[in-house]
């Protein structure tokens, strides 16, 4: 039996799916890559938080050594690499740096008080926002995504709408997440697709297309930036790796502390 025309699936039915699904997946793809990139700040914050002193402490022992080795040789190339090393060198830090939120100079911090009478100490700042954070952030993303508007007006709502629960995310603040889902339930409903031309399908596609190999691009210079490749390394326990990190600098302080003592004793 012929189907009567009226039945035919219009001609950009399966066009417009097949943007729905790209959109879709562009939408995931961007969750996880600003999921990635606020796991790549966060760790850096505190990477540089616990770790920047002791590199300080490294780059000045390192221009002590080639200070001292120079002035017991005399040796021009000694001497010019005294003055490179001691070049490298950022201002020494004080106990305080080293001891940043342990110390003050009236005493100890009540973390340092609290560790000396075996009272609870504050955890450390989290590296990444918690799986409740994690999930309501998802969930906003794939419902009030700006791809997902097709006027101006409802775009630029959904952008500053976006942009607000980027920024909660971006501090792990799970409270404000989730009063921002409960104001977008409350807001005006999304509008409805409506039929588009091919030609502005195809637009479409391809401008998501583009979107997509833009956010590879964003993803892969995180991957390859020194904190990405350290956090991959370790991607469920970056603290771990922080720990890891800081016992070697520990130990390779304590090396050049001993040879330092060698050549000027």
């Amino acid at each position: 039996m012929t189907t009567p025309e009226a039945e035919q699936p219009r001609p950009e039915a399966r066009l417009e799916q097949a943007v729905r699904a790209a959109e879709q997946a562009l939408i995931e793809f961007e969750i996880a890559v600003e999921t990635f990139r606020v796991e790549v700040e966060n760790f850096s914050r505190l990477h540089h938080q616990k770790l920047g002193p002791m590199y300080a402490r490294l780059d000045e022992l390192e221009a002590q050594i080639a200070e001292a080795r120079a002035a017991r040789t005399g040796d021009p190339e000694d001497q010019r690499r005294a003055a490179e090393a001691r070049a490298r060198v950022l201002p020494m830090p004080g106990v305080e740096e080293l001891f940043h939120g342990w110390m003050d100079g009236e005493g100890l911090f009540p973390e340092a008080a609290a560790m000396l009478t075996d009272q609870s100490v504050r955890p450390p700042e989290r590296v990444r926002p918690s799986e409740e954070a994690r999930k309501l952030y998802r969930e906003l993303a794939r419902k009030a995504h700006p791809d997902l508007a097709q006027e101006d007006d409802e775009r630029a709502r959904r952008e500053e709408f976006i942009t607000r629960v980027n920024a909660a995310y971006a501090r792990g603040d799970a409270v404000l997440l989730r009063e921002l889902a409960e104001e977008w339930a409350a807001g005006p409903a999304p509008a409805e697709r409506t039929p588009s031309p091919s030609e502005e399908l195809y637009a479409r596609l391809e401008w998501l297309a583009q979107r997509k190999e833009m956010l590879t691009l964003v993803a892969r210079e995180l991957e390859d930036s020194a904190i990405g490749s350290m956090l991959r390394m370790a991607p469920d326990d970056p603290d771990r790796l922080l720990d890891e990190i800081a016992d070697k600098l520990l130990a390779d302080v304590s090396a050049r502390e001993a040879e330092l003592a060698e050549l000027v004793g």
